[in-house]
């Protein structure tokens, strides 16, 4: 497992990036692939979407922030996880653990001046939370606005 940036594909990899599939509880938290996709097709040196690659396949995404993106919670050195996708197909297979421990380096070198990672997170998201946690993330407050109060926040230093 491996992450790459998502413009390093070959054009069939990202077609195959397009079937990535996420149970529906985990589509309201972090949006399905075409979404995700559709801003990777326009990155910018202040947005980037890289690929989870297993066996030469995209089984998952995540997109990144920073700069002018950053919500207003967030640190002014601090790059935002957006949604992290891993294939339904292939969760509980250890991705969404080795794209956590990867993605630090991942960041270092894309934004060597990003000294944190944050995130908003949904409370009632239990899965993702452990995610995060067993990852050292820790909570650093509140995040975006949510339907009921708002989301946590969880930062990851570098």
């Amino acid at each position: 497992m491996h992450l790459i940036d998502y413009r390093d594909l070959t054009q069939a990899q990202q077609a195959q990036a397009l079937d990535i599939q996420l149970p529906p509880e985990q589509q309201r938290h972090a949006g399905d692939a075409a979404s995700a996709l559709y801003l990777a097709r326009n990155p910018s040196e202040q947005q980037r979407c890289l690929a989870l690659m297993h066996e030469h396949v995209p089984r998952g995404l995540l997109l990144l922030q920073r700069g002018v993106f950053l919500p207003a919670w967030a640190e002014a050195d601090a790059a935002m996880l957006i949604a992290l996708q891993v294939d339904r197909r292939y969760q509980g297979r250890g991705l969404g653990r080795a794209c956590m421990q990867a993605l630090p380096e991942v960041v270092r070198a894309l934004w060597p001046d990003i000294g944190r990672l944050q995130l908003s997170v949904a409370p009632d998201n239990h899965l993702a939370r452990r995610l995060y946690r067993h990852s050292g993330w820790s909570d650093s407050g509140l995040g975006h606005r949510a339907r009921d109060g708002y989301e946590l926040s969880m930062s990851l230093v570098l």
